[in-house]
């Protein structure tokens, strides 16, 4: 389909409380996030919605479309109970860590976010989560809380060491932006796309669990990287302390993140200046580092790539997302959305016999609880 025209969630069951939050696509800034850097995101109209009912005891009855349905207790170590509602077990407990009386609760949830294409799923999980829980207690979710106990989830209950931006993106975005996020202080600012630039996603539909990549050992490299510089986190590092590096694995891992850093600034000067070429000869150096130096694109996500830049219309297209597998990102023209949409199909299907999902989407607003 050229837009992204899945058909919203409809939660038709009494609730006490309905949270949505939307999954991201990233246009630039990968790897960057768990380095104290430098990411430019987006959300996206695709989200997941949780509806929940407080219950008079500590069980939590779970029903996800999709999923099987499951139950555990509050008391539970989130650790253990069913995988795909460890995200949901993780929020509740660290709310609950807090002081915050967090009651047993049935809940049925839906999604429109493509599980596995690397546009978090997960996070957009554990934020509608947290926004349900926070609300249904009397609170006014904080976003940015809410994104940082986000990534505790992921960090301690799930075992992933990522960073904060899929939290973050899915807890803030503004509609219509784009949003720079500096992921050591958190500081945020929109940026927006010019009229003529239309954004597409391209599942390759290709899958692999980041816990069963190497998403760790490239976080390790790059401490490892830090710390032979004295300096906190590679966002501190520059270029030529960066070069002074031994050869070797940790050294490449730093050239990515450095200059990656430097890419989402050059970035975000090209949308000011409204050079979509510009922009999209960026993405393509972001796709080549990750492939090349941080090593996390894959066969299927650099055929991706160079099948979109191979249209007239492309600007530039890069790997989103972890890496290993899910979808690609580029920036075309867009008027030409509908031709675009039809080449990467064509191209894909005739190579790979799949035709892959192809969407194009505009920048969707962050996490909210739904009135009625």
């Amino acid at each position: 389909m050229a837009d992204a025209d899945i058909d919203p969630n409809v939660v038709n069951v009494p609730a006490d409380v309905v949270a949505r939050a939307p999954g991201r696509v990233n246009l630039i800034g990968e790897h960057t996030d768990y380095n104290d850097g430098f990411v430019l995101p987006m959300a996206l109209p695709f989200d997941t919605r949780l509806a929940l009912t407080r219950r008079d005891d500590r069980v939590v009855d779970l029903e996800s479309v999709g999923f099987a349905a499951a139950t555990f207790s509050l008391d539970d170590d989130p650790r253990e109970v069913p995988s795909w509602t460890r995200y949901i077990a993780g929020m509740a407990r660290l709310l609950a860590d807090e002081g915050v009386p967090i009651p047993g609760f049935s809940a049925r949830i839906t999604t429109t976010i493509p599980v596995g294409a690397s546009l978090s799923s997960s996070a957009a999980l554990e934020v509608a989560t947290g926004f349900a829980l926070s609300s249904v207690c009397g609170l006014e979710p904080d976003p940015v809380h809410i994104a940082k106990l986000g990534q505790r989830v992921e960090n301690e209950i799930i075992g992933i060491q990522s960073g904060i931006m899929d939290q973050l993106i899915s807890a803030i975005a503004t509609k219509g932006a784009v949003t720079r996020i500096d992921c050591r202080s958190l500081e945020t600012s929109p940026a927006y796309l010019p009229g003529e630039a239309r954004v597409v996603i391209m599942d390759t539909m290709t899958r692999r669990e980041l816990a069963d990549s190497e998403y760790d050992l490239r976080r390790q490299a790059c401490e490892r990287a830090a710390a032979a510089m004295g300096v906190p986190a590679l966002r501190d590092a520059t270029p030529k302390m960066v070069a002074g590096l031994p050869e070797g694995v940790d050294k490449q891992r730093a050239i990515h993140v450095v200059t990656e850093n430097d890419r989402v600034a050059a970035a975000v000067d090209a949308l000011a200046a409204e050079d979509l070429v510009e922009l999209g000869s960026l993405m393509d150096s972001s796709h080549e580092s990750l492939s090349t130096d941080y090593e996390v694109s894959s066969a299927a996500l650099d055929h991706m790539a160079s099948i979109a830049r191979a249209h007239d219309a492309c600007f530039g297209a890069r790997m989103t997302g972890g890496g290993f597998a899910g979808s690609a990102v580029a920036l075309i023209r867009a008027s030409e959305t509908e031709r675009f949409v039809r080449h990467v199909k064509d191209a894909w299907s005739g190579e790979y016999d799949v035709t892959p999902d192809v969407w194009a989407v505009d920048p969707s607003a962050g996490a909210s609880i739904i009135d009625g």
